[in-house]
């Protein structure tokens, strides 16, 4: 079991004790501020182990265990529910956090030190919000009932068999006749659908949105039908037929939506549809990841950013010899790309130079292990259709052409991960970014991964890109066009992503804005487009990136730049916190006061 909370004696006793075991352990508290711990200072270069001395009665959060045990008990439910569109899912899980609210409630607060004030806070707002997702679900699903009338029989059919109920298989056969009636009539309804007039887009959201319920409700009826198939001779006489007409139904049915509502025809990918949640829903989201800021001071906030981007592009284009005119500038840098089959080469030297960079100036701990097992694979044609740029974590996926791109497919994706791009992204990607992100993380305050958000998980490398500009690591106008096109990039994500999930934008002019404004390749615009609205992502995300990065480029000045803490111990203390709201790390860092009920209240860019 995890060593818990200490007290600020115990503290003082455990540094003494550290000097005393020749391990350098430096003092937990300092002034209020946490002090990172020090093992993977002291670890062997050759090896990769760290100082285990330096690790023993590290403190700790006393709600640790709870908190395992809360998502430990989440994912079960999840894959025991597993039936989608399933009221009897919702209420469970309803029933579930609700009852997780009241046992937290019981817990006593005042007793417990900041690390487990911070996960009390963390869990409470957390549960808020699983609940409020809940409700949003509910929501949507009542705008596509009248298209799924078919949902609710099929997740009651593998509910039954999670239940283990005994089935009949000749009653059965009758109700897959049933529910074979009921596409038909969720058939004849879309037919029906006019899709023009005022209400045309969010008639072609709702039908993309069914259309993809019907895949995935067909993919559960397979799955229940594959459970007894073979194994229930009985079954499979009576059912495989009616079994054969209901899977070709729902594939017909998901077709028709596409093609009727959507003008897709089948192995078309069709034009990039948002599902808007609306300032309701918006607002519900930054309140999740305590930030305290109203929609609009958001934008303005995005908009002061680009502004100073564009100041800086425009520098940097007059010491090219362009003038004002950056985006001549931007289109010289464009041109400056590898040869094909060396791209790789360059992003083997890029990130040992950022490594290196960081770990001649102390800026952050690098453990030798976190350097050894970084890897590197290509993207496929088909993930740069909406994945045009790099990305990482251990592995960094390398975007460049294949010899099967089109000629202009091969030119855009060169010139879109040109020399310069990739010096901006590729310490993004791995190291002091997110693949030395993802290794501290699996190692310290592993359980905070319940609290996972891309403002911290965006945040943190996308603040990397700010701390290297300020202390010069573009060392010609071509690398500070490379950072700034990166930069004015996640300032256009802020401001493209609310005002589409407000109503007041549609993809196609956030394709329009990204080529316009920043300079993007169209076909790189549409892929991020794409990526932003396709469903993978939560509405906030791509906004997340450069608001997260002010967060934390806030507290640096707050505790680095005032003096109270090296640039190491910052950034260590910060990896070594574990993934949550970034409000929740300066809590940690500062030793701020809490409450039981916290409310966000930092106003990290005024």
């Amino acid at each position: 079991m995890p060593p818990r909370r200490i007290s600020l004696r115990s503290a003082s006793l455990l540094v003494t004790l550290g000097a005393a075991l020749g391990v350098g352990l430096a003092p937990l508290i300092a002034g209020g501020i946490v002090a990172p711990i020090v093992a993977d200072r002291q670890s062997d270069a050759r090896t990769g182990v760290p100082s285990l001395a330096a690790l023993v009665s590290v403190p700790t959060s006393e709600l640790r265990d709870i908190v395992e045990r809360y998502s430990a008990d989440r994912a079960a439910l999840a894959r025991r529910w597993d039936a989608p569109y399933s009221p009897n899912r919702r209420e469970r899980f309803r029933a579930f956090y609700r009852a997780w609210q009241e046992r937290l409630a019981a817990i006593d607060f005042d007793r417990l030190g900041q690390e487990g004030r911070i996960d009390y806070v963390l869990l409470t707002n957390r549960i808020r919000y699983e609940l409020a997702l809940l409700d949003r679900d509910e929501r949507q699903f009542a705008e596509m009932a009248s298209l799924l009338p078919f949902a609710v029989e099929i997740a009651e059919l593998q509910e039954a068999r999670r239940f283990f109920k005994t089935l009949d298989p000749k009653s059965t056969a009758t109700r897959l006749n049933q529910i074979l009636q009921q596409v038909e009539q969720a058939r004849r309804t879309a037919e029906a659908l006019r899709p023009g007039g005022d209400d045309a887009r969010r008639l072609r959201v709702v039908a993309a949105r069914a259309a993809a319920a019907t895949d995935e409700l067909r993919q559960t009826l397979g799955q229940w039908y594959r459970f007894y198939s073979g194994y229930d001779p009985l079954f499979t006489w009576w059912c495989s037929e009616p079994n054969r007409r209901l899977d070709e139904a729902l594939r017909a049915f998901s077709r028709l939506l596409r093609e009727r509502v959507l003008g897709i025809r089948e192995g078309q990918e069709g034009a990039i549809l948002a599902d808007p949640i609306g300032a309701d829903g918006i607002e519900a989201d930054l309140a999740a990841e305590m930030i305290a800021y109203p929609i609009r001071d958001l934008i303005r906030i995005a908009e002061r950013e680009f502004a100073w981007c564009e100041a800086e592009m425009r520098r940097a284009a007059r010491d090219l010899g362009f003038g004002d005119d950056w985006k001549a500038a931007l289109e010289a840098v464009k041109q400056r790309h590898e040869e094909p089959g060396r791209q790789p080469d360059l992003i083997r030297d890029l990130a040992r130079e950022a490594e290196e960079w960081v770990e001649q100036r102390q800026l952050v701990t690098v453990p030798p292990l976190a350097k050894e097992i970084w890897r590197m694979e290509m993207m496929s044609p088909e993930r740069q259709r909406v994945s045009p740029f790099f990305t990482g974590g251990e592995v960094i996926t390398v975007s460049f052409p294949t010899d099967g791109m089109s000629h202009e497919e091969k030119l855009m994706s060169m010139r879109g991960n040109n020399r310069h791009f990739s010096r901006a992204t590729v310490h993004h990607e791995l190291i002091p970014g997110h693949h030395l992100q993802g290794f501290m993380t699996a190692r310290y305050n592993s359980h905070r991964r319940a609290f996972s958000t891309p403002f911290w998980t965006e945040g943190w490398p996308l603040y990397w890109e700010l701390l290297l500009w300020d202390l010069g690591f573009a060392r010609t106008p071509e690398d500070r066009i490379g950072m700034l096109f990166w930069r004015m990039h996640r300032c256009a994500r802020i401001i493209f992503s609310l005002r589409v999930h407000m109503g007041q934008m549609t993809p196609q002019e956030a394709i329009d804005f990204l080529v316009e404004r920043v300079g993007h390749e169209r076909a790189n615009a549409e892929g991020e487009v794409r990526r932003s609205f396709g469903g993978a992502y939560p509405p906030l995300y791509q906004a997340a990136y450069m608001l997260g990065g002010l967060q934390f480029r806030a507290l640096h000045r707050e505790l680095v730049q005032s003096g109270r803490m090296t640039n190491r111990d910052f950034h260590d203390a910060i990896l070594q916190g574990g993934n949550m709201p970034v409000e929740m790390v300066r809590a940690r860092l500062t030793g701020m006061p809490l409450r039981r009920d916290h409310t966000p209240n930092w106003r990290f860019a005024d």
